[in-house]
This record gives structure tokens, C-alpha cells and sequence, in this order.
């Protein structure tokens, strides 16, 4: 049994805490033992070891094997001591001293909750104890998250350096856990087990949702990948198309990632522009991702549920989103192709709609104040005023069926232009623009931050893929502050020694050999790629169609076609899709369905189980290619959100073009 003696705050923590460990784990550097180099990149997701030191894998432990044990003691209080088991899902506290509790109240740390971890150590030159911290955001009473800090202290051994190796065994065995990093079978476990941390480029609309985009980043976001000591850079757009034009002239080389923060509409910026690039089948493959600070945040709600948590709004969908990130991992990610009527494309993650659909989310523009309520608001208006539309409808059928999670739902599928018979599925003002490179650094205003009995604040926290800089021995009463004490501590050749390639704006200049592409002229109502994969299903729109495919015509309420399984935050169109299963999900109302029928689709379909209603005008039919021919001359046609021009489009999947940060996959084990 190990025996360790921590110290551990939970919420009572000493107010430096939080500031002070934010970021430890030092995310521009490696072990001074295995020096990476600047260009060494991350074998994706961001949870695995470079090639050069990858181990085979042990068997998977079940979830209440115990990793590591030991008697820890309490932080600020010494006579409390602490019993910490870790398992690979949630870190076990039981009470020993004075008083021992067989379940002590918060004696379980759910790893789903955990951002990061760090080691620290005493100012005070005499205290020979180390210090293990570890932020967490359990659900309040009012199911909101909230901030929680344990710290514990390492004071078993005679020595510092001997708490220190102990108490930076059990940070590293805990962020390895985080990260999906396999743990030795031999039990040594030491800071060489952890790869330099990803580096990210955080894109923030400061004008989202109501324009708290900014806002939510500085208190919410920026702290939270600090705690888990991720680097990154941030830029905030400023217009139109901004992300598209900024990705284009990126070295992608020297990102792990790209993070946007806003609505789904940042990212489709983002991902066009990584498919207008020359080189884009290397492009397309940066991973992306998304935390929801906008009104439309349907991607956001498909990764949260693929998170294993429970579906949330707000800043409680924000959080969840937050510590996914924070945790890595990567999914492949279905993009469709959309051929408008004029021949350009454009690359879709989310939707193709026309109809009511298109209808409501153009017309909510005017509310955009209100946040995601402009979308209740025009759905209501949208029924007042109920329109169908004529058209023509063709697809190609997929060959395989996709499962299903709800099989007690069955989906009404359309057998062909004759027949459409149900069948069952199987089983403000806004801060200043911030333009960063490596070394430029985000100041945050804070609060002034003291620890106890000491005269002075301390600094201000700087954010940019490093953590704060605490300097000075603190001289006044009471327990002295903490400093930070890395696990890995920065090398030479860390990117701390070496800046990154300066973000170009604007319109590159390219000569003949270069990796980038002049952006399309602003106004255009949406950016279209010239690049990416050819559509072999599809022949020139216009043209016939080959056999295979089903067609219908008539009149139309709605018609969605949609790639994951989230038309918003809290509209879950098509349950059983996944982000890979290489389909396009398309769904129509018919013409001759009531405004009270319709209010009842999609008010079940916050819950998923708008299929399971028996509406004989609901369809569905999974396809890998379809064609949309408006026959009315009048309408509206949205891709992602964004208006399009109106007129004849067609679309193709194209499995597993992106990839998509997603963190791990949701288990078994429920939220308290």
C-alpha cells in the first residue's frame, strides 16, 4: 500500500488555489529526460504517445479496480487525514482522522467531472510536504456545475523530493486516466508517461447568442483548459467569413486543433476553409471543435449526448462541452457535399433545410437579442402562418440501415414515390480583437486574489497555453501560499524557446509554390469551396438521374436533411444518427398536416420521439445522396444555418471526411 499524506481543500480551499496551480501541468513542455521536439506532433487523439514511445496497450480494467491508494492529509487543516483511492472512473475520499466516515459527504470525484490536476509545492523553504490539486465541477443542488478544488498534501516521507515523486504520481496517473494515456503494468508510473500537451487555436465570436460569447470564454472557458493544461491561442473574429479567411492562411503543423466558440455557424466558416485550401485532403483532417457560446448550438448538443451527459442549455451545455475538450479524443465526422443551383459548393456538418425549417431560422434573424428564444418565438409565428411548398424530393436509398438506439420507435420510412407506409427501425461591448501568437500573452482581469495573512495579491493570471507565474516567498501568518511545482517542466526546444508561425490575415499572397488559397469576396451569402472530394453518386444537377433512386413530388411543410442526431441544443431530429455512419438523414412533412400535429413534432423532438407520434405526414428514409428540386418560385434554402441561394441543389455524404472533437464516449456510470 502506498501511504501519502495530503492536504485536501475541496471548496475551502485557500483562495490562492485555484489561481495559483491553474495550469501546472505545463503545457509548452516535456520531461527533461525525453526532450520533445518543436515540430513533434501528437499521434491524435491528443490521449496517446508519440509513435516513438507507443507501448502496447494493457487489457482495460474494469471500473472499480483500484489504481493507486493512500492516506493523504488535508489542506488547510492538518489534522485531517484522508484516504484516496483512484480508479479508472472516479477518485474515492474517505475520512480517517478525527473522526472516520465509511462515506464521507463528496467522497466520490466522478473523473467525468474532473478538468485537470496539478502538483504544487510550499513557499515557506521549510515545509517539506508536496501538494496534489485537482479541479472538478459536480452538479449543484440545482443541477448546475460548480467550480470545486481538492488539494492534498504529501507529507509522508522525511524529504521533499520523496512527496514530490509521490505526489506527481498520482497527478500523472490521474491526467493519464483523463487523456486516455494506457497506465504501465508494472506499476512505475512517472511525469515520462505524459506527451507535451496539445495545442489549440481558439476562434470566439464575440458577437454570439447575445453577445456573451466573450464573456463566457474569459470566466468559463479559458480557466478550464488552463486547469487542464492545454495550450492555446485565441483570435476573435470580426466579421463575416473571418474564420474561413484566418484558417486559410494557417500552418496547420503546428496545431492539434481548432476550437470554435460561438454557434454552428463558426465552424462552418472553419471547416470550408479548410476545404478551399490546396491542401485540403491534409486540412480537412485537422481535428475541430465546438463550444456552444451561440443561439444555434445543435453540434454542441450531438457532442454532449455522445458525452454521456444528461442534455443542457446554457452554460450547464458550455461546461459539459468545456470538460470533453479538456479530456481529448476524436471522432470522424460525415460532411456533406451541397452543389447550389449556380454549380458552387459548399461542405455541410449539419443540415440541409427548406421549408418551415429554413423558414423559422432566417426569420429569427430579427431577434437575434433574445438568444436561442428568437427560435421559439418564430416557430410560434411560423404556425400562425403555416405555408407549403411544391417540390420534388430524390434520393439515394442507403444500402444499410442505421441503428437504431429507440427500437421501440418505429420511423416512417418512404418505399418508394407511390408509397410512404411506416416501417420499424432495428434495434454589449465587446472586448478589443486579440491577436496571439505563441508568446503574447491574454491578460484576464481578476479579482484581487490573497492568501492568508499575506499583505500583497498575487499576480495576474496570463493566459496563453502556459499557467500563472507566481513569484516571491510569502512572509506573512498562517499556512504559506502554494507555488507551482510542474510535472513536466519546460525544455529547450519547447515552444516557449520558439514562436509559432505568425496567423496571417486578409488574403495571403501565394506564389507558386504556396500552401494558400486567396479567400472568395466578402458578401456572398455564404462561402462555397471549390475544393474537396469529387461526388461520384451525383451527376451535373440538371441532368437525369441514374437508377437506384427514389423520387417524390407534391407539396411540402418542411424538408431536413441532417447529418447528426441535433437540429439545436435541445431538438433531437434524428436519434439513432451518429457522426460517422455515413448517412444523410432526410425528414419531410407532408402538405395536410394541422398546426397542432406540427407543434406536437417538435415539441417531442426536444425529446427524440417525434417518430414514435404515428404522424402519417412525418417520412424519413436514410440516403447517401439526395437531390432537392423547389418547384414553387419563392422560398428559402439554409445550409447549416446560413441562407443559400434559392434553386435545384443536390448533396452527397462523404463518410468520415472530418474529424471532430468529441472527448471519450459516455458510460454507464450516472451523474449524481
Amino acid at each position: 500500500m502506498d501511504t501519502l499524506k495530503h492536504r485536501s481543500s475541496g471548496t475551502r480551499s485557500c483562495p490562492c488555489f485555484p489561481l495559483a496551480a491553474m495550469g501546472i501541468l505545463d503545457s509548452d513542455s516535456c520531461p527533461p529526460s525525453s526532450p520533445q521536439r518543436l515540430d513533434q506532433e501528437l499521434t491524435w487523439s491528443w490521449g496517446h504517445r508519440p509513435r516513438s514511445e507507443a507501448m502496447a496497450p494493457p487489457p482495460p480494467l474494469a471500473a472499480s479496480t483500484p489504481l493507486l491508494h493512500g492516506e493523504f492529509g488535508s489542506y488547510p487543516d492538518p489534522s485531517l487525514r484522508l484516504a484516496l483511492t483512484l480508479t479508472p472512473q472516479a477518485l474515492h475520499i474517505q475520512k480517517l482522522r478525527p473522526k472516520p466516515e465509511a462515506r464521507p459527504r463528496g467522497g466520490l470525484v466522478l473523473l467525468t467531472e474532473v478538468s485537470g490536476c496539478c502538483t504544487l509545492r510550499s513557499c515557506n523553504p521549510s515545509d517539506s510536504a508536496a501538494y496534489f490539486c485537482i479541479y472538478t465541477y459536480p452538479r449543484g443542488r440545482r443541477k448546475g456545475r460548480r467550480k470545486a478544488t481538492h488539494t492534498f498534501q504529501a507529507d509522508g516521507a522525511a524529504t521533499y523530493e520523496e512527496n514530490r515523486a509521490e505526489a506527481q504520481r498520482w497527478a500523472t496517473a490521474l491526467t493519464c486516466l483523463l487523456r486516455g494515456l494506457p497506465l504501465p503494468g508494472d506499476g512505475e508510473i512517472t511525469s515520462r508517461l505524459l506527451p507535451r500537451p496539445p495545442r489549440l487555436l481558439l476562434l470566439v465570436n464575440p458577437f454570439g447568442g447575445r453577445g456573451l460569447a466573450w464573456q463566457w470564454c474569459k470566466n468559463h472557458v479559458l480557466p478550464m483548459i488552463s486547469e487542464a493544461g492545454l495550450s492555446f491561442n485565441l483570435i476573435q473574429t470580426e466579421r463575416q467569413n473571418h474564420a474561413r479567411e484566418l484558417v486559410q492562411g494557417l500552418s496547420l503543423s503546428e496545431w492539434d486543433g481548432i476550437v470554435t466558440l460561438s454557434g454552428d455557424g463558426l465552424l462552418y466558416e472553419v471547416l470550408n476553409g479548410l476545404l478551399d485550401r490546396p491542401d485540403w485532403e491534409e486540412a480537412v483532417k485537422t481535428p475541430v471543435g465546438i463550444l456552444p457560446c451561440g443561439s444555434g448550438n445543435a453540434l454542441a448538443g450531438a457532442v454532449n449526448q455522445h458525452g454521456g451527459f444528461k442534455p443542457a442549455l446554457g452554460i450547464d451545455l458550455l461546461l459539459n462541452c468545456s470538460l470533453l475538450l479538456c479530456r481529448g479524443g476524436s471522432h470522424p465526422l460525415d460532411l456533406l457535399s451541397v452543389t447550389l443551383a449556380s454549380g458552387s459548393r459548399c461542405f455541410s456538418f449539419l443540415s440541409v433545410a427548406w421549408g418551415f425549417v429554413s423558414d423559422v431560422d432566417i426569420q429569427s434573424e430579427r431577434f437575434r437579442a433574445l438568444g436561442s428564444a428568437r427560435f421559439t418565438l418564430c416557430t410560434v409565428l411560423g404556425l400562425a402562418t403555416l405555408h407549403t411548398y411544391r417540390g420534388r424530393l430524390s434520393y439515394l436509398p442507403a444500402t444499410v440501415e442505421p441503428a437504431s438506439p429507440t427500437p421501440a420507435h418505429g420511423l416512417p420510412r418512404a418505399k418508394s414515390e407511390l408509397t410512404l407506409a411506416p416501417a420499424p427501425a432495428p434495434p454589449v461591448a465587446h472586448s478589443p480583437l486579440h491577436r496571439s501568437v505563441s508568446d503574447l500573452p491574454l491578460p484576464l482581469p481578476q479579482p484581487a486574489m490573497m492568501s492568508p495573512g499575506s499583505p500583497e495579491p498575487l499576480p495576474s493570471l496570463s493566459l496563453n497555453g502556459g499557467g500563472p507565474e507566481l513569484a516571491g516567498d510569502w512572509g506573512g501568518a498562517g499556512d504559506a501560499p502554494l507555488s507551482p511545482d510542474p510535472l513536466v517542466p519546460s525544455s529547450p526546444g519547447s515552444p516557449k524557446a520558439a514562436l509559432l508561425s505568425p496567423i496571417i490575415e486578409g488574403a495571403p499572397e501565394t506564389p507558386a509554390s504556396s500552401e494558400f488559397l486567396p479567400p472568395t469576396p466578402d458578401g456572398d451569402p455564404v462561402a462555397v469551396s471549390p475544393g474537396g472530394p469529387l461526388d461520384h453518386l451525383l451527376p451535373p444537377l440538371g441532368t437525369p438521374l441514374p437508377p437506384g433512386w427514389v423520387t417524390l413530388e407534391g407539396d411540402f411543410v418542411l424538408m431536413l436533411a441532417i447529418s447528426p442526431s441535433h437540429l439545436g441544443a435541445d431538438l433531437v431530429a434524428a436519434p439513432h444518427a451518429r457522426f460517422d455512419d455515413g448517412l444523410v438523414h432526410l425528414c419531410w412533412v407532408r402538405g395536410g398536416i394541422s398546426r397542432t400535429a406540427l407543434l406536437r413534432l417538435f415539441l417531442a423532438m426536444e425529446h427524440g420521439s417525434h417518430f414514435s407520434l404515428g404522424c402519417p405526414q412525418l417520412c424519413y428514409a436514410p440516403a447517401r445522396a439526395f437531390r432537392l428540386e423547389p418547384l414553387t418560385p419563392r422560398g428559402v434554402l439554409t445550409v447549416d444555418g446560413e441562407q443559400v441561394e434559392y434553386g435545384p441543389l443536390q448533396a452527397q455524404v462523404h463518410p468520415g471526411l472530418g474529424t471532430l472533437l468529441t472527448g471519450p464516449p459516455g458510460h454507464s456510470v450516472r451523474e449524481p
